[in-house]
């Protein structure tokens, strides 16, 4: 797709038009870029982690994210993942005016995969495909939103301890010795924290275990496999902490989710 003064040119000629995006063996990374339409991610299998301005959103399957017009973002998808995406011209549907994640019916799925299998934004869509396109988008409006969001901030000091235990989810690091390996006492740090994402450190670092435990559950990893790479002392006591923040297991999580 090209670029024009920084966003990447989805040129719709009809309400809405979706497509089919498959992964290879290789995780797939989209650099930062804008569209002048909204834009819908939906996975099919695998999942999708988007990051935008102050927030990054996991997208497992059965679920999707949806990005308003001229919002920056860039993508990383698992290795081997499916998934579809829906642009729709500004104004359209009154979908969110934020970034957020929607829980997708079976209905409102087989409409977008139906229109992905049509050619893209067919320039001769009959009265019955545009009726067929108003119809997925009333659907799509009454999507209830999720919250598998990461808050994160700008702000140097957080921005280390982000972007450390991001690297390494496994770090167990108390918040005081965060303190003291950047510079701030540990009062002021659990202050800066909340004030900035809105979370205590404590439900921060669990939030983002979560997301990449949604992450590498949909590419494939074993329960065993994640709780290792999250440092927990055991499975059990990672089903525990899974089944408390999103209440149910992991294998039921995923239950129905996949094609």
């Amino acid at each position: 797709m090209p670029v024009r003064n920084g966003f990447v040119a989805v040129e719709l000629r009809n309400p809405a038009a979706a497509l089919h995006v498959a992964v290879t063996d290789n995780r797939s990374e989209i650099p930062v870029h804008e569209h002048e339409s909204g834009q819908l991610i939906l996975a099919l299998c695998g999942a999708v982690t988007c990051h935008v301005p102050g927030s990054i959103w996991m997208v497992p399957p059965g679920r999707a994210v949806w990005i308003p017009a001229g919002v920056p973002h860039h993508s990383l998808a698992t290795a081997n993942s499916r998934m579809c995406f829906l642009f729709v011209q500004p104004n359209a549907a009154c979908l969110p005016t934020q970034c957020s994640t929607l829980e997708i019916t079976p209905l409102v799925r087989e409409m977008i995969l139906h229109l992905a299998d049509q050619p893209y934004d067919d320039s001769n869509a009959d009265e019955h495909a545009l009726r067929f396109i108003q119809v997925l988008l009333r659907e799509l409006e009454k999507m209830s939103t999720g919250g598998l969001q990461l808050p994160v901030s700008s702000h140097p000091k957080l921005k280390q301890l982000q972007d450390a235990l991001t690297a390494d989810p496994s770090d167990r690091t108390t918040l005081a010795e965060w303190g003291r390996r950047i510079a701030i006492s540990e009062r002021t740090l659990a202050r800066l924290i909340v004030r900035e994402t809105g979370m205590t450190f404590g439900r921060w670092r669990q939030q983002l275990h979560l997301l990449v435990a949604l992450a590498q559950l949909s590419g494939g990893s074993s329960v065993q496999q994640v709780s290792d790479a999250l440092g927990y002392e055991s499975a059990t006591s990672f089903i525990i902490m899974f089944k408390k923040a999103l209440g149910t297991t992991p294998a039921r999580y995923f239950d129905n989710r996949t094609t």
